[in-house]
């Protein structure tokens, strides 16, 4: 008989740290019996006094091979009235996977280990441990500390082009408080962990970036490091302009309501498939503008971009994020629908910048999950940066929820 898949999740937010590990590991025993595989911590920074002791006690009281984990500035599980999003309060949410057909392969990473981008992809498949012939897919946390994230993204893009990759930047509730990520049964400052898993299980991700587009596309005629100079409408004769006059005559075109948002909600949506024709919300990587240089009107945006690339202007507000997220869960629970096996679980990395401060109701976003995809335990934290895919390529993202759905294949 093959033995079953079961995953589930624990939150407390006892004030006391034993008392709060006392009652999720109770909790994951009362579900699964039984040998674990592998388990995922997120804790509040409200018990940052007490890092150094969280995963010792953990597996002091439930034997975990394969233990990773990391401090949020708010934290996402499950109660008996569904998902909950605990913010700038105590709280650890624990997930645990009895995984049996799966390959489970742990990582720490330092950033002065990092392989050279022009070395083989080889360096990186020896670092991680796992031959991209078996297919993984990984989940990843990282402190926000550690140099080279952006370069990880890219040499495991480079090394494992066809696997999922999500995750966040671990977080806390203050400027003041430290961050950290825990592997086994210790803690790091300035590292990344992670999870490969290959085999009998499958890694779904969701990138729900919140924005609707304004206005035509236009490509990049102009352009310098992150710094946009020269824009023309796509399948226009018209010659190229600034962006900053692009933008003074957009504004005539727009409604009052979406006037006043673009003096702080206003979003650069860069294309990243030069081959669609007809772009769609997901086919662009959201970015912030930096900053409007008024003498030439140029554009500096928090990315790189280059002459050719097509761009589109986007607004982000609460009911934007909420229709954005709404619309892909639903189709996302749409696919699945014909699928013979269910999900699994379920894992979420919110921007701190949503949650109660963009929708002034709590638990918005992991409550839309659950009642789209019913029956999925989900856990997860708000992050400094959200790990996922867009068009196939692994980005850090900002005001963005990024799931990822464990499945059979």
């Amino acid at each position: 008989m093959v033995e079953k898949m079961q995953w589930t999740n624990a939150l407390s937010t006892r004030p006391s740290l034993e008392a709060a590990i006392q009652e999720v590991v109770t909790q994951v025993q009362q579900t699964i019996s039984g040998t674990l595989d592998v388990g995922i911590v997120f804790i509040a920074s409200a018990f940052e006094s007490e890092y150094a002791r969280l995963m010792p006690l953990l597996q002091e009281k439930l034997s975990i091979p394969v233990l990773i984990g990391c401090s949020g500035g708010g934290i996402v599980g499950m109660t008996e009235n569904g998902a909950k999003e605990i913010e700038a309060n105590v709280a650890i949410s624990l997930s645990v996977g009895q995984l049996p057909g799966v390959s489970v392969t742990p990582f720490l990473m330092r950033p002065d280990e990092l392989p050279d981008l022009d070395g083989p992809p080889q360096q990186w498949v020896d670092l991680v441990g796992v031959a991209p012939e078996k297919q993984p897919d990984f989940i990843v946390l990282a402190d926000p500390m550690a140099g080279g994230l952006n370069d990880f993204l890219q040499g495991m893009d480079f090394a494992y082009p066809s696997a999922a990759k999500v995750g966040g930047l671990a977080s806390a509730g203050s400027m003041s408080a430290r961050t950290c990520v825990f592997y086994q049964d210790d803690v790091y400052f300035g590292d990344i962990v992670g999870i490969a898993l290959s085999g009998n299980i499958k890694l779904d991700a969701i990138v729900a970036q919140g924005c609707r587009p304004i206005g035509p596309v236009y490509r990049v005629t102009e352009g310098e490091r992150n710094i946009i100079l020269e824009l023309q409408e796509v399948d226009s004769d018209e010659n190229s302009h600034p962006p900053l006059k692009i933008l003074q005559e957009m504004l005539e075109t727009l409604s009052e309501a979406d006037r006043e948002k673009i003096q702080n909600s206003l979003f650069v949506g860069i294309a990243q498939n030069e081959f669609k024709a007809t772009l769609e919300p997901g086919d662009f990587l959201i970015r912030q503008p930096m900053g409007i240089d008024p003498r030439v009107g140029a554009l500096a945006i928090g990315d790189r971009v280059r002459p050719g690339q097509r761009i589109q202007f986007h607004l982000r507000d609460a009911q934007t994020s909420a229709d954005d997220l709404d619309i892909l869960l639903k189709r996302y629970g749409l696919e699945q629908s014909s699928q013979p096996s269910a999900p699994l679980g379920a894992l979420m990395f919110a921007c701190l910048g949503r949650g109660k401060s963009l929708y002034n109701k709590a638990d918005f976003d992991s409550s839309l999950f659950t009642q789209t995809i019913s029956n999925v335990p989900i856990s997860g934290f708000f992050c400094n940066g959200e790990i996922g895919p867009v068009s196939g390529t692994s980005f850090i993202h900002g005001f963005t929820s990024v799931f990822g759905i464990l499945r059979q294949p």
